[in-house]
């Protein structure tokens, strides 16, 4: 059997209310907040006592979610939040936008910053990695018009 979609992606952070709004500005829709506790979470997250507040982000186009956590308990054990693009494990999330340079400056006034430069990939895409609210690694991608031939 093969994988039948991805659900979503997860990111720890400390402040949920300044990546919902982040994520809002981006284009993302806040699906719902709740607490998570109790035998179950502890058992699949294998955190004993575990308390978090989770927020579920959407896509507008309904197909990708991302899951913001913040931990009440136990403690966050590890800081990725200057990790540079080739560090091992999870990193970064890309999404693909309408207009680079109106959604960067959008994002730049909620605190982002442009980690190298806006580059264009040849006459398919401009790219570029911004650090978003606690430093996570977030990638923007704008599809450029294909000629017709």
């Amino acid at each position: 059997m093969t994988v039948k979609r991805m659900d979503n992606v997860g990111i720890v952070v400390e402040d949920i209310d300044a990546a919902i709004d982040f994520f809002t500005e981006l284009g993302l829709v806040l699906e719902g907040r709740a607490p998570v506790e109790g035998d179950w979470a502890d058992g699949v997250t294998g955190l004993r006592g575990m308390r978090v507040e989770i927020a579920m982000m959407r896509t507008p186009d309904g197909h990708s979610r991302l899951e913001l956590s913040r931990f009440l308990t136990p403690p966050v054990v590890a800081d990725h939040c200057n990790a540079p693009v080739n560090a091992l494990g999870y990193l970064r999330v890309m999404f693909t936008v309408e207009d680079i340079d109106d959604t960067l400056a959008r994002l730049v006034r909620r605190g982002a910053k442009l980690v190298g430069e806006v580059v264009q990939y040849e006459d398919i895409y401009r790219l570029c990695y911004i650090r978003g609210p606690e430093g996570i690694l977030i990638g923007l991608a704008e599809q450029l018009l294909q000629k017709k031939a």
